[in-house]
């Protein structure tokens, strides 16, 4: 099952299925994505968690779900058939951290790279292991993302192979940000979205779809896009009142809007 915890502002979304280390079902996966995007429209929540429960992040996909899922309907498994083909995770407007703690293979490191920072507890493991179920990485993310988290060389070897690194492996490559003890991973996780928790929410989303966007866009289109957005910034509440904090010298209350 999926559940969301929100609290001090932070919405955790928790994969909990111990006694499958968090396999992924058909029905997992929609609210999964229902609930990061609930959680991306909530005006109180400033950052998201995902992580797992019972000492795994996600074992990736439970392939006796798989085999009771028409051929034809695995490659659009947690898709939403009504809207674009994107990655949801990504999609979300606010900060999404993986804290990462045991296993994140096939669809968990998918989850995990689709994520905007990793932190890792020291018995965290990631694995893009679709090459020896006969597949590819099954977002996307594997063959779009972690190219450019890792730089291209870094992401084949991993996805040729498929290969399942440890926590330090990950952090010497510059897939997560840091690697905590399990008991220690919660606070980490917290911590680092608390780092964002003073920002403008109406800049962040601006932020966040400026990075993403210009993965794939040319500098042109990304520099046209970048005025549009400061256009759009510099008419906001958000930054009428982060020019008053500053010049009063108080901290800033920032609506996102």
């Amino acid at each position: 099952m999926i559940r969301t915890e929100t609290r001090d502002g932070i919405a955790h979304v928790i994969i909990d299925r111990p006694e499958k280390r968090n396999a992924m079902t058909y029905a997992m996966n929609a609210d999964f994505f229902a609930a990061i995007h609930h959680a991306g429209q909530d005006d109180a929540v400033s950052a998201v968690i995902i992580e797992g429960t019972g000492g795994a992040f996600c074992a990736g996909t439970d392939l006796s779900d798989l085999d009771n899922t028409p051929t034809e309907e695995r490659g659009v498994r947690g898709a939403n058939p009504q809207g674009p083909r994107v990655f949801q995770i990504v999609a979300c407007p606010k900060p999404v951290i993986a804290a990462v703690d045991g296993p994140a293979m096939g669809m968990g490191a998918e989850f995990a790279t689709q994520c905007d920072v990793r932190i890792a507890s020291t018995r965290a493991k990631f694995g893009w292991v679709f090459v020896l179920r006969g597949l590819v990485s099954d977002t996307g993310a594997g063959t779009f993302l972690l190219p450019r988290i890792i730089g291209p060389t870094e992401a084949m070897r991993l996805l040729y192979s498929g290969e399942t690194i440890d926590a330090q492996r990950a952090l010497d490559i510059g897939f997560v940000s840091a690697v905590v003890e399990p008991d220690e991973l919660p606070a980490a996780a917290e911590a680092e979205a608390k780092r964002y928790a003073n920002a403008s929410p109406f800049a962040l989303r601006r932020t966040k779809q400026l990075v993403y966007s210009g993965m794939h866009n040319s500098l042109e289109q990304h520099v046209i896009q970048t005025a549009e957005l400061l256009k759009e910034c510099f008419g906001s509440r958000d930054h009428a009142e982060g020019v008053a904090a500053f010049l009063e010298r108080r901290p800033a209350k920032f609506t996102g809007r």
